[in-house]
């Protein structure tokens, strides 16, 4: 590493030319790390350094002599490293006391050998070896030419020890920091030494007049050895568990993200203080390891990454990285003041979004298409739909869709808002394409698979699925959003279509019935209403397996068409009366007809209550003789129904034989034209119509 000291064999320090057992100078050190005395024989003849020595041991048996020597050699070496019994504050007259007898003693004592530096660096003072070299350098000055550029050799050689042994040290400073703290400080007290000599000596001396071994610049090799222990730390992978299922690409950057939060914390709490403030300590420590971090981040991101290593890389840009490390708060005040900035420049890491929104969309698309074409084939097996809470359902559809969605959307937020809402905006354009190919096929099955054992209760089960994405939309879909609109309609066609097949028989059978009314001129229309009932609740009781929501709607569209079928039969002018008593007769019937009905239907679950006046009311129509009470009773008719036309009131007016021509104008033209333009709540009259 480093050729023999030359002055253990002729320096005025050194060991004697004839010594036996001695050093050879020519034998490079074998282990720097080591100190040079470990690696020195003794002599067997005492030198003029072992007498000098020995003088020494004398003086630290007497404290006070002992005590003058330390500072003597503290006080010519910048008076930076105190020896034990120092007392900065003494009086000034002690230390004027001190100071007279310490420069006596320089000028009287001999400086301190090589030897002794060496046994410094053995027993780890660095400190004190940096200024019993210090003292060393100071004194060359008195020498020859040839002296000089001879012990100068001597003295660099150790100090290159001295140095190796120092920057060992500091490059090591985050694990000596808890493990040998004393150790840690020798070193930083050393660097900062030679700083402050390197100071002294720039301000004593021009620039033009620099020896060759000042300045010796320790700090500029002090931030060269923090960025290679820095790089190497960050690279040295073996102290991070592995984890299950993270790829490799993910777990180094789990291991720079973990060394990074736990190096700066200890900088923080202990490194930090060990400095003076110029040296900006933390602040370098932490620009380094963001440095690293983030160059290998963005080689990673212009790499080709696989889907999942772009979300972890993504999450550590705009996540955990700026998050995560500032849980600490002795880190996250220091981290404050230094302002690291991201991981990735703004381009590249919009660059990547893209990449990962694209991905994630494509994704998302093809789930769901691979969920729905498993679901036409669950159609095609001969199996009966399972029951939940007891209602068909096909829960793989529903759920897994709806989870697909929003788990993507959730882990897009998870890494920033602004990705989350642009994933969820691609994906509600999504969901309704998706809607629209379920729609098709369960029209496809509708139309084909009408001889399937288990038809209706499949039905059914797709009209239950539409519940789940209903009230996905209309908690996660905004009003002004064009997408919820699209979703809701598009619902709203798998449930009508399947009501519509659901209730086809039950609607072929009540036809017959109904005609029945006009048949028999409404003699017998309470047994013939008890019959339309008693076959309604047969097909009511099936329905019992579609979820609540849906089981009102159906139950509300049978009652619609209960009052709609018997509104039907009046106006099909197969009945004329003449006399207010055949009126009074058939409005009686209609009214307990109406009664039965409704009771019946609310008993069965229609919240349709709105249909419950229009029977009612018809019936009031033919009860009443008077023109002028005739004509309120159709007004108000007309405000609850705005739907009814005067092609349905003639109709229903042909009951009345009894009345004149010109009433019967005079009725009709009391109907407001206005009604045409007010549109229903629901159609009840627009739904009739009249031959």
């Amino acid at each position: 590493m480093m050729k023999m000291l030359p002055f253990f064999q002729s320096g005025p320090f050194g060991i004697r030319s004839g010594s036996q057992g001695c050093i050879d100078a020519n034998r490079p050190f074998e282990n720097t790390s080591s100190s040079v005395a470990e690696q020195v024989p003794v002599c067997p003849e005492a030198s003029a350094d072992e007498i000098w020595s020995r003088d020494q041991e004398k003086m630290r048996e007497r404290p006070e002599a002992a005590c003058r020597a330390s500072r003597a050699s503290s006080i010519t070496s910048n008076e930076s490293c105190i020896s034990a019994g120092d007392s900065p504050e003494k009086g000034n007259k002690g230390i004027k006391g001190m100071l007279k007898s310490a420069f006596k003693i320089v000028k009287k004592t001999k400086p301190p050998s090589v030897k002794q530096v060496m046994d410094l660096l053995g027993e780890q003072k660095l400190c004190d070896a940096i200024q019993h070299l210090f003292v060393l350098e100071k004194s060359l000055s008195s020498k020859s030419e040839e002296g000089l550029n001879t012990s100068q050799k001597d003295i660099e050689s150790v100090y290159e020890i001295l140095k190796h042994k120092v920057f060992s040290t500091l490059k090591d400073s985050v694990l000596l920091a808890k493990t040998n703290p004393d150790l840690l400080q020798q070193a930083v007290e050393a660097l900062k030494e030679q700083e402050k000599e390197d100071q002294n000596y720039m301000s004593e001396n021009p620039p033009d007049q620099n020896m060759q071994f000042r300045p010796r610049k320790w700090k500029e090799l002090w931030m060269a050895t923090v960025k290679e222990s820095v790089e190497a730390r960050m690279k040295d992978t073996s102290g991070t568990p592995r984890t299950e299922n993270l790829s490799p690409v993910g777990q180094n950057l789990l291991h720079m993200g973990k060394t990074m939060k736990e190096d700066l914390t200890v900088v923080a709490k202990y490194i930090n203080k060990l400095y003076p403030p110029e040296f900006n300590v933390f602040s370098i420590y932490a620009e380094l390891y963001h440095n690293y971090f983030a160059s290998q981040a963005k080689k990673n991101a212009e790499s080709h990454l696989e889907d999942k290593d772009i979300y972890l890389l993504l999450s550590w840009v705009h996540n955990f990285y700026p998050k995560d490390m500032r849980k600490d708060h002795a880190l996250a005040m220091e981290l404050d003041k230094v302002k690291l900035g991201s991981l990735l420049p703004s381009s590249l890491s919009k660059e990547l979004e893209n990449k990962y929104l694209d991905s994630e969309e494509v994704t998302v698309k093809n789930s769901l298409s691979r969920c729905l074409d498993k679901e036409i084939q669950r159609w095609k097996e001969d199996k009966e739909p399972e029951k939940l809470n007891g209602h068909f359902q096909s829960e793989l559809l529903g759920i897994f869709v709806i989870q697909s969605i929003y788990s993507s959307q959730k882990r897009a937020e998870d890494i920033s808002k602004a990705v989350g809402e642009e994933l969820s905006r691609r994906l509600l354009k999504e969901l309704p394409a998706f809607l629209r190919s379920y729609r098709d096929a369960f029209e496809d099955f509708k139309e084909k698979s009408k001889k399937h054992r288990y038809y209706k209760p499949i039905l059914i089960a797709n009209i239950n699925n539409c519940w789940n994405f209903r009230e996905y939309t209309e908690e996660y879909v905004a009003e002004k959003d064009d997408s919820k609109a699209d979703i809701l309609s598009t619902l709203a066609d798998i449930e009508n279509s399947g009501f519509d097949v659901l209730l086809q028989q039950l609607f072929t059978q009540l036809k017959p019935l109904y005609k029945k009314f006009t048949e028999n001129k409404w003699d017998s229309s309470s047994e013939i209403m008890n019959e339309i009932i008693k076959t309604t609740s047969k097909h009511i009781s099936d329905f019992q397996t579609l979820k609540d929501p849906f089981y009102h709607a159906i139950v509300e569209k049978i009652h619609a068409r209960l009052v709609k079928e018997y509104i039907v039969r009046l106006l099909k002018r197969k009945v004329s009366l003449k006399t207010p008593a055949q009126q009074q007769t058939l409005a009686q019937h209609i009214s307990k007809n109406a009664a039965d009905l409704e009771a019946f239907c609310t008993s069965n679950g229609s919240q349709a209550t709105w249909l419950n006046s229009a029977l009612p009311k018809l019936a009031e129509i033919i009860r009443l003789q008077d023109l002028g009470a005739i004509k309120i009773e159709v007004a108000t008719l007309a405000t609850t129904y705005p739907d009814i036309r005067k092609r349905h009131l003639e109709a229903f007016l042909h009951i009345k034989a009894n009345l004149s021509r010109s009433e019967l104008k005079s009725i009709l033209s009391y109907l407001a034209d206005s009604t045409a333009s007010t549109q229903p709540r629901a159609p009840l009259f627009s739904n009739i119509n009249v031959s």
